[in-house]
């Protein structure tokens, strides 16, 4: 069941609440340049499942091979909290054939415990080669 969770970046000054349940959540690690340097844990929400309660004029976002994900950043503490793509529907076929999308770092859930974070399963994507459905062959740096 979905549950408002509430994040933060480190120096808390850009805040965010999402709809997310962390039972059956699909979060992901990747081996892109980005995603890997970053270390950046993901969970996909709908737009309409995310909303900034905080810290707008905080955040500074990057883009950078198609530019197709806006990635941002508290302009502070450096923290990515999030990135902001468009893709094609993922669930119900009753709904658009795109829709937005946040990609929230886990990380940052400010309300997710140890022990749930501990529980949460991780699928690994291949991006670095544009695999999405397929992990990379190495996954234990990720």
């Amino acid at each position: 069941m979905k549950e408002s969770r509430r994040g933060s970046c480190h120096c808390r000054a850009v805040r965010f609440v999402c709809e997310i349940d962390l039972v059956t959540a699909d979060t992901s690690r990747c081996n892109c340049s980005m995603c890997a340097k970053g270390r950046f844990w993901k969970v996909l929400v709908r737009a309409s499942e995310f909303r900034l309660a905080q810290g707008a004029d905080m955040l500074s976002e990057y883009r950078f091979g198609s530019g197709g994900v806006g990635h941002y950043f508290c302009r502070t503490c450096g923290i990515k909290l999030f990135g902001r793509v468009r893709l094609e529907d993922m669930s119900a076929a009753t709904e658009t054939s795109s829709s937005d999308y946040y990609a929230v770092n886990v990380a940052c859930l400010d309300d997710a415990t140890d022990e749930e974070l501990a529980s949460v399963l991780v699928r690994y994507e291949d991006g670095r080669n544009d695999d999405w459905g397929r992990p990379p062959a190495e996954t234990r740096h990720l």
